[in-house]
């Protein structure tokens, strides 16, 4: 089991220790569930008020606290509570899964795919013809690579990831447990003698740097050019990325959203979960979409958007507002 003092965490976080303990910290926990020897977080300080009944005998919070630890209790003050609990729980993070071997050798590799220097691959892969993954990437067992892809340095692929062929996939990426990358777009056009007729996509997907993908998530390639995702792209578990959509740099997706096809998203924009966009819209920089909400038209930048078809959040106040007294009066 790890265990820290104070000062070993301390010397990490580099912020202001406040009061003392002599207990060794052995874990991060909830404010709630954390024992005398765990450390916890108050990044708000709605929360200082759980600190009393807490156990913790420490706590990583913001400069602005306004309550003291008391006795053999302390805190580590910093400017942001939130990103030095990233910190601590790498701190504690317990080892990655294991590789007896680099390249395990039920793995399926094509003769002409390259393999970088330091890069594993799992039991059960198959690796396709003409594919090239750099140096120190992490492909766990029973993955799918498809022709003629790339994989860029320091990327982690875990099990059931299909990734379909001519996928470019950038540096220091995750992709989460059966995610699929490539698949065909969803293109279909009536016919009167032939029912509904599949519509070819020939495209690819471009996957920027340090973009993370989650669980169960889906990216489909375009029809006839690419679906793109920006540098620092965080998308959530069971997400859907339409065909020929496009994410600017820095966009977050919560779970069970989606965008239809040729969907463009600027910079830093935030989908909320269940959120769902109409095929071509555009969403400006730093827009926000909120949870359960329909978007059908173009949204500025740096507005945010609420409800179903979504409009402009102080709008969808009023509405549910005014929907809330005709409710109230109607039951007089």
């Amino acid at each position: 089991m790890k265990s820290f003092t104070i000062q070993n965490i301390n010397k990490i976080l580099k912020g202001e220790i406040v009061g003392n303990t002599s207990n060794l910290i052995t874990a991060p926990e909830q404010l709630e569930a954390a024992s005398n020897t765990e450390i916890s977080f108050i990044g708000n300080k709605k929360y200082e008020k759980y600190w009393a009944t807490s156990l913790a005998c420490l706590a990583v919070v913001n400069e602005d606290i306004s309550i003291e630890p008391g006795e053999n209790r302390a805190f580590i003050k910093v400017k942001n509570a939130d990103l030095a609990m990233s910190q601590v729980l790498e701190l504690f993070a317990p080892p990655m899964p294991s590789f007896s071997t680099d390249i395990h050798p039920t793995a399926t590799i094509d003769i002409s795919a390259k393999i970088g220097n330091g890069s594993r691959v799992g039991a059960g892969c198959y690796v396709g013809p003409n594919v090239t993954i750099s140096e120190n990437v992490t492909i766990y067992p029973n993955v799918t690579i498809m022709d003629d892809s790339s994989i860029g340095k320091n990327t982690v692929i875990w099990s059931g990831t299909v990734i379909r062929e001519r996928t470019i996939i950038g540096t220091d990426c995750i992709f989460h447990p059966n995610c699929t990358i490539g698949a065909d777009g969803f293109g279909f056009r009536p016919d009167p003698d032939r029912g509904l007729v599949k519509i070819p996509q020939i495209g690819n997907v471009v996957i920027g740097n340090n973009v993370e993908i989650g669980a169960n998530s889906c990216v489909d390639r375009g029809k006839f050019s690419s679906t793109v995702l920006g540098d620092g792209c965080k998308i959530d578990n069971l997400v859907q990325i339409g065909h020929n959509s496009k994410l600017g740099k820095f966009c977050i997706m919560a779970g069970n959203s989606g965008l239809a096809g040729s969907v463009t998203l600027g910079n830093g924009v935030i989908i909320g979960g269940s959120a769902s966009i109409k095929d071509h819209t555009t969403i400006g920089d730093g827009a926000i979409v909120g949870a359960g909400s329909g978007v059908t038209g173009d949204i500025e930048a740096g507005k945010t958007m609420l409800g179903y078809p979504a409009v402009e959040a102080r709008e969808a106040l009023k509405q549910w507002a005014i929907l809330k007294r005709l409710v109230r009066d109607s039951n007089k």
